[in-house]
């Protein structure tokens, strides 16, 4: 019965031995070739996978008209150009953006500060509403009948020359000043600031 154990203790340690080798990790250290026949297909392919970018398209620009004011405090155009295409609120932030270091020193100015922004502007029926923030509100004096005639035209020269402007401040209709020193919150129109046309 011994000499059994023993026997079998014998075959199970020559069988671990032989699993051991079969496990172990195989210790060549040079690369070895394989027959292309083994090697999978896509491996043979000389040719690198390939990929495709889009690459954004160029945004075009359009040339605008906006308006600043002359020597004499007279509306004057100017050309800005903007991406295309171009909403109206884009157009009047480039004319809130002021007259260039050149047309400064051809003696164009601007009525409206540069804290101004234009929040909105929406369009029905003829009717433009253009809502601007509460800096446009604190502008006084002769100033503000100017930085409206600026807006109107601008808007104008946009949309036609028949449209009415109506002012918002923070979403809030405000009355505005016409030339003729009125103040008015219905719809204003550029043939109402005649006397600052150039």
């Amino acid at each position: 019965m011994r000499r059994c154990r023993l026997a079998l203790s014998g075959v199970l340690l020559v069988g671990v031995a032989f699993l051991a080798a079969g496990c172990a990790i195989p210790t060549q250290s040079a690369p070895s070739t394989m027959a292309p026949s083994k090697v999978p297909f896509d491996l043979l392919d000389p040719h690198l996978p390939t990929t495709t970018t889009t690459q954004p398209k160029p945004t075009s620009l359009v040339p605008v008209k906006v308006f600043f004011l002359n020597s004499n405090s007279l509306l004057t155009s100017a050309t800005r150009v903007v991406a295309a295409p171009a909403p109206l609120s884009a157009i009047i932030t480039s004319m809130l953006a002021g007259p260039t270091r050149t047309e400064t020193g051809q003696g164009i100015s601007t009525a409206i500060p540069s804290n101004v922004a234009v929040i909105s502007t929406t369009t029905a029926a003829g009717i433009v509403t253009v809502n601007m923030n509460a800096a446009f509100g604190a502008i006084t004096g002769n100033s503000i009948e100017l930085a409206v005639a600026q807006i109107v035209a601008t808007v104008s020269a946009e949309v036609g020359l028949n449209t009415g402007v109506i002012f918002e401040i923070e979403g809030q209709r405000t009355s505005v000043p016409i030339a003729n020193g009125s103040q008015v919150s219905e719809p204003v129109y550029l043939i109402e600031f005649l006397s600052v046309a150039p």
